[in-house]
């Protein structure tokens, strides 16, 4: 028998263990920026600049004009655990300033390259330093500066290209540092912040600016806007008994925002609490209309002793003692607020359109046998009935003996994927059977059934279960009656919520729709970048190394996708999609978006917001939309085209003759496919009367008004 190998226990190199820690400490460029404005405000800084390059991947510039830093300190500065801020373990009971632990700077150079520029008051020059792994690169040298100090990051996370390319894109980077430094600003009034793109395009310029001076309102103001700073009410509460004194500004019950704006500092410190802003949602319910959100600044002070900062490696979490006291008496103080601010109310109309009228409910019904005594005039007349359907929903054309498919890779630029008309789809795609029914009880999956079905509008879902479809204008827009109106609906955002809903509805249980040809991850994402639609910029990194992530990204989600969505992935190609609707196969010149935007549009971070992301990019994949018809103008064009070439005028002007006669087969499919489907498999909700989805274009008995006959 063999003997077992001995594992040994080795000691980590130094230079690991302080990138590890880098790494937990500076987790995106925005924890790097809040490090460093932090020991700005240490320092007494009354003006604070930024400057940032690539959402701050490229470069980060940090300027201020605090007591900076003396000569002797630089060559210590980056060093893990030193700091000019805490001497003894029981300073942590009092510390109130924001760092304390020595590792912000030190974590820095171990992922960047890092210089920093500082001068003292007394000093009659400034002195710059480069380092490298917390160590100082070469003797500080005099350099010509302000007073204050000025910090540049130059690359970060060049040596750990996981983490680079995990980023989606430095405009959202850019995004999470102007929140960062706006509610830096608000906290710290009177004090000038200044966040600056340095990129070399138009975008370059000042994005977040607030004066020297300036009150709390006054960058509430503009920071937030008008619409919000109106609507403001000051906050300021103490608790004797629990030593706690609250101040802030909060929105009243006039102001609904889709986001809740929470900024909550506990002792000056930027942190988050994710049980007292569910509390305050709560508050808000009673006052703010369905899905509105509030805008809440709230400062709270508290002795330092009750106070536990040393809870995280990013300093954005604390503890404190009494928690559940503390959140009952902010939850009290800000609706005793609201209620003595709630006198008056302002409501918001729409002006209705003369020749269109937002969906309203149709007026009740009478009394049955009063319905039936009562004489129906020419006017309120129904001449329709939406139950019968047309001779030509049984017809299918037969295609020629000389019609044979054609090579989609020609017409299309697209190798590996077939995109083709529905005439000759059946000859490249093949439908599995389907699953047998399983029973999903995943709760996040349930939440957004009722989610759905809470939000679903009666009269809309009336509208669609009994129309009479009319025609169609193009494949977005179609006209269907019902009762006496008539009405212009938008197919693609109908059929967008259709799949949607039919993905959670069934979800776990979808058909099959395989490709004749395994179509590649990697090409489907680069054509995906090359699309004007995908918003590719360099910034965001070669269009290789992202096919590469995606392939990878997708792969390992394989399982996944073909269990819960019959998306099937083999050796990084796609070899199957879902059928969600029987008889209709979605335009796939829309597959390299869809590879595309399920890599970064999906949040994978939670069940719910996963499943119901993944739910929306699928809808969007199979909306009927404007390109739908493009393959079948092409092919009906390269028809044409050979037929004029082999002198074949006759049958052209035969088939001509006959396509005027018949309608289109992706008509067909919107009215007889589609728009059946609606009766049964969408009920939309009340926003659909207001966005553009529905539009009342005549009304019978308005038109008999007019003209007096019809």
């Amino acid at each position: 028998m063999a003997e077992s190998k001995e594992v040994v226990i080795k000691r980590l190199d130094e230079t690991v263990v302080n990138r590890i820690a880098a790494g937990e400490v500076i987790q995106r460029p925005a924890n790097a920026i809040k490090e460093m404005i932090e020991n700005s405000l240490d320092a007494g800084s009354t003006s604070i600049t930024v400057a940032i390059k690539s959402g701050g991947l490229k470069m980060i510039q940090i300027s201020d004009n605090g007591h900076g830093i003396r000569k002797e300190d630089l060559e210590i500065v980056c060093e893990r655990f030193t700091t000019s801020k805490l001497k003894e373990f029981t300073d942590l009971r009092s510390i109130t300033t924001f760092g304390f632990r020595g590792e912000a700077l030190a974590s820095i150079s171990h992922v960047a390259h890092l210089s920093i520029s500082s001068k003292t008051q007394g000093s009659q020059c400034g002195y710059k330093a480069s380092y490298v792994d917390g160590k100082l690169k070469d003797q500080p040298r005099p350099t010509a500066s302000n007073d204050g100090t000025q910090i540049t990051v130059e690359d970060l996370f060049y040596n750990v290209l996981t983490r680079r390319k995990a980023f989606r894109s430095a405009s959202e980077e850019h995004q999470r540092i102007a929140d960062v430094i706006t509610r830096y600003a608000i906290h710290n009034s009177g004090k000038s912040f200044t966040l600056r793109k340095s990129d070399n395009d138009t975008s370059s310029g000042v994005t977040v600016r607030t004066q020297l001076g300036a009150s709390a309102l006054d960058n509430i103001r503009a920071l937030f806007g008008s619409n919000i700073a109106n609507e403001i009410i000051h906050v300021e509460h103490e608790n004797e008994t629990l030593h706690l004194r609250i101040k802030g500004y909060i929105s009243n019950a006039n102001c609904s925002m889709k986001k809740f704006n929470f900024l909550l500092f506990i002792n000056n410190r930027l942190v988050e609490c994710t049980s007292l802003k569910r509390a305050l949602d709560a508050v808000y319910q009673s006052y703010l209309p369905k899905g509105g959100r509030p805008f809440v600044y709230l400062s709270l002070e508290m002795p330092a002793t009750n106070l536990d900062v040393n809870v995280h490696p990013t300093k954005h979490e604390v503890h404190f003692l009494h928690e559940e006291a503390v959140i009952e008496e902010v939850q009290t103080a800000i609706e005793n607020k609201l209620l003595s601010c709630d006198s008056s109310r302002t409501f918001y109309t729409q002006k209705l359109l003369p020749t269109a009228s937002i969906l309203t409910k149709e007026s009740s019904e009478k009394d049955a046998a009063k319905q039936q005594s009562e004489r129906i005039y020419d006017h309120n007349l129904v001449r329709t009935d939406s139950k019968l359907q047309k001779l030509d929903a049984f017809l299918v054309k037969t295609p020629k003996e000389k019609e044979k498919p054609h090579d989609s890779t020609s017409l299309t630029d697209k190798p590996h994927v077939e995109p083709q008309t529905s005439a000759s789809s059946s000859n490249n795609l093949t439908a599995a059977d389907l699953p047998r029914k399983r029973k999903i009880q995943l709760t996040s999956v349930l939440q957004l059934q009722e989610e759905v079905r809470k939000r679903a509008s009666k009269d809309l879902t009336d509208i669609l279960h009994d129309h009479t479809f009319v025609g169609c204008v193009d494949p977005e827009l179609a006209l269907i009656q019902h009762k006496t109106k008539l009405y212009l609906a938008n197919t693609t955002k109908l059929t967008r919520e259709m799949f949607y809903q039919i993905v959670l509805e069934d979800f776990g249980n979808f058909g099959m729709l395989r490709l004749s040809e395994p179509a590649p991850i990697r090409d489907l994402a680069m054509l995906g970048l090359e699309m004007k639609e995908s918003g590719w910029t360099p910034e965001d990194g070669s269009k290789e190394d992202l096919a590469d992530y995606i392939v990878k990204f997708l792969s390992e989600k394989s399982e996944m996708l073909k269990d819960y969505f019959r998306l099937e992935i083999k050796d990084c190609d796609v070899t199957a999609i879902p059928m969600l609707l029987q008889n209709y196969i979605p335009p796939l010149e829309g597959l390299p978006m869809l590879v595309l935007r399920l890599a970064t549009e999906v949040c994978w971070d939670s069940e719910k917001d996963c499943f119901e992301s993944f739910a929306r990019e699928i809808a969007r994949f199979y909306a009927v939309r404007k390109g739908y018809t493009d393959l079948e103008e092409i092919i009906k064009q390269r028809d044409a085209q050979v037929a004029m070439e082999i002198g074949d005028g006759g049958n052209l002007d035969d088939e001509g003759t006959e396509s005027r006669s018949n309608p289109s087969p992706w008509k067909r499919t919107v009215e007889h496919v589609i728009y059946r489907a609606m009766r049964s498999h969408v009920k939309p909700d009340e926003r659909k009367a207001k966005d553009g989805t529905f539009l009342q274009l005549a009304n019978l008995p308005d038109l008999y008004k007019v003209f007096e006959r019809c």
